[in-house]
Parts: structure tokens; C-alpha cells; sequence
């Protein structure tokens, strides 16, 4: 799939962000606390930022799907040989979130939740996915008091 780079300009929250030439970002095939899922919304893009500080370059790898339908840019994040969609949810900052036909790296992300519940990484130990992301966006959950 087509690659191209991108320095990073704004984190929005833990699976999207903005590269300098204007393009926004969508992390394929994981899903954040939205911000108003507070403290857990902060953290995560608190890690994501971590992971991709302002002014760094990343390369996006693009999927069958190349943008969804918020004009985003769907993109597999690397910087140097690190896979940041994995990272965040090895870390347990994001969720695997599938949306077909985007599955190239659905295993790895798949263990990489597997191993940060085993291991209550991130936000497995503060019950921050005890109402996913897209449960929240559905109103099916409220924040935890």
C-alpha cells in the first residue's frame, strides 16, 4: 500500500492527529477515549503524544480504505520500525477497533490488546475500557463517576 511521510502538527486525541501540510489523521484499526471520557480521553492522547511529538516525521501507510468518511486520512503510523497503532494498544492507551476492508495488521493488533489486558497495561488498570470509545460515541455508557 502507498506510503508517505508527514510531520506531525497537532495531536487531537489518542488515534487521530494533523501533519503539517493540512492532512488529518485516523489511526487504522484501533479506537481512543474520546476527550469528553475524562481522565481516560487526556491520557491517551497524552501517549500518543508521547509516541509522535510535534514537529516529528512519521510515515503513513495507507490500507484498501484510504480515507474515511470525515475526509481523514487512514493511515498505519511507523516511526522508524515501530508500528504506533500497535504501540498505543500494546500500551493499552487505544482499543482495537476493526472497520473492513482495513485489516492488514488486525493480528498483531489483536495480540497487542490480548497482551495489554493480561497484563492490565494503561488503561486495562484504571477501568478506562470499561466503556469503550465506540460504546461512548453511542451513548450506550457515561463517563465513570
Amino acid at each position: 500500500m502507498p506510503i508517505s511521510n508527514c510531520t506531525v502538527s497537532r495531536v487531537s486525541d489518542g488515534d487521530s492527529f494533523r501533519c503539517g501540510d493540512g492532512r488529518r489523521v485516523r489511526l487504522i484499526g484501533i479506537d481512543s477515549p474520546e476527550s469528553q471520557q475524562q481522565p481516560f480521553g487526556a491520557a491517551s492522547r497524552a501517549a500518543l503524544l508521547k509516541l509522535l511529538p510535534l514537529g516529528s516525521t512519521v510515515s503513513l501507510e495507507s490500507d484498501v480504505a484510504q480515507n474515511d468518511r470525515y475526509g481523514r486520512s487512514l493511515a498505519y503510523v511507523w516511526v522508524d520500525s515501530t508500528l504506533v497503532n500497535e504501540a498505543m494498544v500494546r500500551d493499552g492507551w487505544a482499543a482495537l477497533y476493526t472497520v473492513p476492508p482495513n485489516l492488514k495488521y488486525v493480528e498483531r493488533l489483536g495480540a497487542a490488546q490480548n497482551e495489554a489486558r493480561a497484563r492490565g497495561t494503561g488503561l486495562w488498570s484504571q477501568r478506562g475500557f470499561e466503556c469503550l470509545p465506540s460504546d461512548y460515541r453511542r451513548k450506550k455508557c457515561v463517563n465513570p463517576p
